[in-house]
């Protein structure tokens, strides 16, 4: 059996990883004719676009991992039954559920694989795209993280922990310079509120600084309102918002329990936060529903449309778990029971086709 495993394994890797290859070369292509109307633009040129899709390349393979999985067993189960391997490997006592076994031990370290990947490599590297963009393009951004962002305005600098909405921010600090380039205030507050022209800081404490004297003098002050002038708009903050989907779970989680404990709207990141504890679950019921299709098709000579069914109805089932998500947001349903109901339904329907084939 291990000399099998690791015939079975290196088939699927094969197709898995020819799969990613034309998928994110697909996705990056198309992302690229995005870039093209911006090169010229303050010095951006053609190298600074192809780095910059090259940055993204890691969140576009971790967006695209279910799919890669999912095609790449099948068709590689397909190759095994269109060279009538698996009559073979049938026909050597070798069961369904066996093949099965190997199929999802094979996937499962996939799986892992990607969670780490998309967890850890495709945050940075999606942090680093922005920053490299921003910066070809000359624009005001300092630094972007997944805790806040800095912003130059003028002679100040601006330090945000969290933006929620594009209106409101937490923690917010801002840095005020002399005419002489030294430091003349800063000013901190829990919360401020942003309408597009001014910032208001709530509650804030304000130190301001005199260095004309020998030693510098700092004065403090705890003021109800603060409010300043901002020459950036309410595009530029949009475009620093964060999508749920570029958070880890682990941020995911953080933010959902911020916004709870502040009494704000957590829907849209609990709704992503079950669908991606969900997920590697969604991907092993639909690999379990795909291997009936191909072993049904044994003994059909129209082996490509069964295994074409088979993708069609898998993809069916994750595509409703993602409806399930919008769903639940559009309605107002339970987020968990909206995002844990199709992967319910599709293990049910893979468990009882499978069980159809292996009886046979």
């Amino acid at each position: 059996m291990k000399i099998l495993d690791r015939y079975i394994t290196k088939t699927l890797l094969k197709y898995s990883l020819s799969v990613m290859v034309v998928l994110v070369g697909i996705f990056a292509f198309f992302k690229f004719l995005e870039e093209v109307g911006d090169i010229g633009r303050s010095g951006y040129t053609l190298l600074d676009a192809l780095v910059y899709v090259g940055l993204l390349i890691p969140s576009m393979t971790y967006a695209l991992s279910s799919l890669i999985i999912l095609l790449g067993c099948i068709l590689g189960l397909g190759h095994l039954a269109s060279n009538s391997e698996l009559i073979i490997m049938r026909g050597a006592g070798i069961s369904i559920m066996e093949i099965t076994k190997v199929t999802l031990k094979i996937s499962f370290a996939f799986i892992i694989v990607m969670i780490i990947f998309g967890e850890f490599i495709s945050p940075l590297f999606s942090d680093q795209a922005k920053k490299y963009r921003a910066n070809a393009l000359g624009e005001s951004v300092i630094s972007s993280t997944q805790q806040g962002f800095w912003l130059r305005d003028g002679s100040n600098f601006i330090h945000v922990d969290r933006n929620i909405g594009g209106t409101l921010f937490n923690k917010t600090t801002l840095i005020n310079l002399s005419k002489s380039n030294t430091l003349d205030s800063v000013v901190f507050s829990d919360n401020a509120i942003f309408d597009g022209e001014k910032m208001i800081l709530q509650k804030s404490n304000y130190y301001g600084i005199n260095s004309d004297q020998k030693f510098s003098i700092i004065d403090k002050k705890t003021l109800q309102k603060y409010a300043t002038e901002v020459t950036f708009d309410k595009e530029l903050i949009k475009s620093l918002k964060r999508d749920p989907e570029g958070f880890s779970t682990w941020q995911l989680f953080r933010r959902v329990q911020f916004l709870s404990n502040n009494d704000l709207s957590t829907d849209i990141y609990e709704v992503e936060l079950y669908q991606r504890i969900m997920k590697p679950l969604t991907l092993i019921a639909m690999i379990i529903l795909s291997i009936p299709f191909v072993f049904g098709s044994l003994r059909d000579s129209s082996l490509g449309r069964k295994i074409f069914t088979g993708v069609v109805i898998s993809l069916f089932f994750e595509l409703s778990s993602r409806m399930g998500g919008m769903l639940s947001l559009r309605f107002d349903l339970n987020h968990l029971l909206s995002a844990s109901l199709p992967t319910l339904v599709a293990f049910i329907f893979a468990i009882f086709m499978l069980y159809r084939v292996s009886v046979r």
